[in-house]
């Protein structure tokens, strides 16, 4: 995807991302990250149940089944559902680098109406790491893979600490994660406490 120069474009001394040793293997489900997230949770009734997969690379694919909840326009995805999607298929790109990062930016272009009963293919990759900055490209496609293109997104990711989520999240759930650490994906990954 190339285009005008944004706050999601990689700078020109933007470093190549590097897949970490202790990355999950291409193909390798990478399961929820957290129970109740609305886009890959197993608790959210209406969520998106998001599947994703490492793909070759700083690479990850995905996929959900377009059903009634996540309606916008009748018989058609809520758009904004599209971007969330986007954010949490990008977001997983951190297991690939073990990198905790949060959203700073995310732009959507929305190419074609999803319809109900469809299912969204994503793939998405890291294009550029520039200090503490995550660049990153994705699309979604219709029905299979090679699908019609629905939508594309760039992001810009931020590292921070683990901590932050400590810090930012509420004070209840930040302790589920503490007593339960087998159960999130991010402690499972990173190996650390928040």
């Amino acid at each position: 995807m190339s285009g005008p120069v944004t706050p999601t474009t990689p700078p020109p001394d933007a470093e190549s991302p590097q897949r970490h040793e202790q990355a999950p293997a291409p193909g390798t489900e990478l399961g929820q990250h957290y129970p109740m997230c609305f886009a890959c949770g197993e608790e959210q009734p209406n969520g998106l149940h998001l599947r994703m997969f490492a793909d070759e690379g700083v690479a990850v694919r995905a996929q959900f089944e377009v059903g009634p909840p996540h309606q916008g326009a009748p018989g058609l995805i809520h758009g904004g559902l599209l971007s969330l999607a986007f954010d949490e298929v990008m977001g997983a790109l951190h297991w690939m680098m073990r990198i905790p990062a949060v959203t700073g930016r995310l732009e959507t272009d929305f190419v074609r109406p999803v319809p109900l009963g469809s299912t969204v293919h994503f793939s998405a990759r890291c294009v550029g790491v520039h200090g503490r900055k995550l660049y990153h490209r994705a699309e979604g496609r219709l029905d299979s893979p090679d699908g019609e293109l629905a939508a594309q997104a760039t992001a810009l990711f931020v590292e921070v600490r683990l901590g932050h989520f400590a810090k930012h999240g509420r004070a209840e759930e930040v302790q589920a994660v503490l007593d339960n650490p087998d159960d999130y994906r991010m402690l499972r990954a990173f190996e650390v406490n928040p």
